[in-house]
């Protein structure tokens, strides 16, 4: 499965320097581990996106302790 989805620009760069490897979401799109995701980088001021992504793969997933259909799941550049 491939996801599209936003990701803050605060959040963005931490990602790509691999500092930031886990995600929080609501799990209304099924998430399983193998997922391919697209971050695309938001710009929450400007509302739009700033034409920057990266890819990657789901490697874990887990609701332990996440509210009502919320997931963490890890990840790994690919």
């Amino acid at each position: 499965m491939l996801h599209n989805l936003k990701i803050n620009k605060e959040f963005f760069t931490p990602v790509l320097e691999q500092i930031k490897t886990f995600e929080i979401r609501k799990n209304d799109r099924g998430f399983h581990v193998g997922d391919k995701v697209v971050l695309n980088e938001w710009d929450d001021e400007k509302k739009q996106y700033t034409g920057r992504k990266t890819n990657i793969e789901i490697i874990y997933i887990t609701d332990y302790e996440q509210k009502d259909n919320y997931v963490v799941f890890s990840f790994k550049i690919i």
